[in-house]
């Protein structure tokens, strides 16, 4: 859908919540009265009509058995006579479905932060003051041309690293931690020389000879105000691998926001042990971005608190964080709880490929002609 120069409709039933939610952080980042107007009115609109993701983000209801699980206490009225409302002989199978965005959801922050680093990037160009003027499809177009167009770019400014502007933190297995110093004098000259590395925006300037404006800018104004660290894992002869970047929140620890390997793809594997050891150094928040999820890392809390590979989480409570944050993810523990099995049955049997059943829930798969390859009932003793 997002090819899509226009806003779609769908019947959103949590629609209030999605607008409060969009509202309430963007006053709590701080954001300018244009950029807060323009998520509430663009974002907004485009989560309602155009947003497609995993049914754990947006799911389609066509029950009220459906529609009351969201809303134990009582569901809308409209709602309910939507669903019970009999179709005319015109009537799409759409016409009677509704929808429901969970609007905290990875997906969503994400696509939040990406318009974010887009609508901040405006500041000091002639878009500024205008941005009423883009829609949120287009925003999402020129955001994808402008990351195409960097690759194009990383010849024409050649930087070079500057030892100055890095401070060694950890030693890892393979390669070292360094943070960019915001105090060092150069600390835009080496963001632009760890984007040209590794084909990123991070360190994109508008202006390339004075290092200001652009997506540069977003990164470089929160890590001088000391709102942002930036670390970068580099091996050999100071070679950047992995770009980090965190904000600093109120009470002193750090959320993680991004995790990048080379062209924003995600880290290989075989430093993913130094960038786990190298979290677990940190004072972070509980929050775990998209890009550790696609790391196959997760930020646990409780007695095991800290940021871990999900195949080595064993206990239910962990099993469940992983199904309510990213449920793709179970296919890599190797043996989950009975409860988090039943769920991921409901959910998606192929989740349990290679998985120790219940007897119980074999048999129940059985019967429903779902049971996932290679799994084995639980033997009783």
């Amino acid at each position: 859908m997002r090819n899509s120069t226009v806003y779609l409709a769908r019947n959103v039933v949590n629609a209030p919540e999605l607008k409060a939610r969009i509202s309430a952080r963007s006053r709590e980042r701080g954001d300018s009265a244009e950029i807060e107007a323009w998520l509430q009115n663009h974002f907004y609109r485009y989560l309602v009509g155009n947003f497609n993701a995993p049914p754990e983000a947006v799911q389609a209801i066509t029950t009220t058995e459906a529609l009351q699980q969201h809303y134990p206490a009582g569901a809308p009225a409209w709602a309910l006579a939507l669903l019970a409302r009999k179709p005319g002989p015109e009537s799409s199978p759409n016409d009677a479905v509704l929808w429901w965005i969970n609007p905290s959801h990875d997906s969503v922050l994400a696509l939040e932060r990406q318009l974010l680093e887009f609508l901040q990037s405006r500041q000091g160009t002639s878009l500024e003051g205008k941005l009423a003027r883009i829609n949120c499809p287009q925003a999402l177009e020129r955001w994808a041309q402008e990351h195409q167009a960097f690759e194009a770019q990383q010849l024409a400014g050649w930087r070079q690293h500057q030892p100055q502007a890095v401070q060694p933190l950890w030693q890892g297995s393979q390669g070292e931690f360094v943070e960019l110093l915001p105090g060092s004098g150069v600390l835009r000259e080496e963001m632009a020389y760890e984007s040209q590395m590794m084909r990123h925006c991070l360190g994109q300037f508008a202006n390339r000879r004075q290092l200001t404006g652009g997506y540069g800018e977003h990164y470089a104004e929160g890590c001088e105000q000391g709102r942002m660290r930036i670390f970068s894992y580099r091996t050999g002869q100071r070679q950047p691998r992995i770009t980090i970047n965190a904000w600093l929140q109120p009470d002193g620890r750090l959320r993680i926001d991004q995790i990048k390997g080379k062209q924003n793809r995600p880290p290989v594997d075989r430093y993913r042990a130094d960038v786990i050891a190298f979290l677990n150094q940190l004072h972070t928040s509980e929050e775990t971005p998209d890009d550790a999820l696609g790391m196959r890392l997760l930020r646990t809390s409780g007695s095991q608190a800290g940021w871990h590979a999900v195949e080595t989480l064993h206990s239910e409570a962990e099993h469940l964080q992983i199904w309510q944050r990213q449920p793709r993810l179970l296919a890599h523990v190797p043996q989950l709880s009975p409860l988090v099995q039943w769920l991921a049955a409901a959910h998606d049997s192929s989740l349990l490929a290679g998985q120790t059943l219940p007897p119980a829930l074999a048999y129940s798969l059985e019967q429903a002609g779902k049971t996932p390859p290679s799994t084995q009932p639980e033997v009783q003793r």
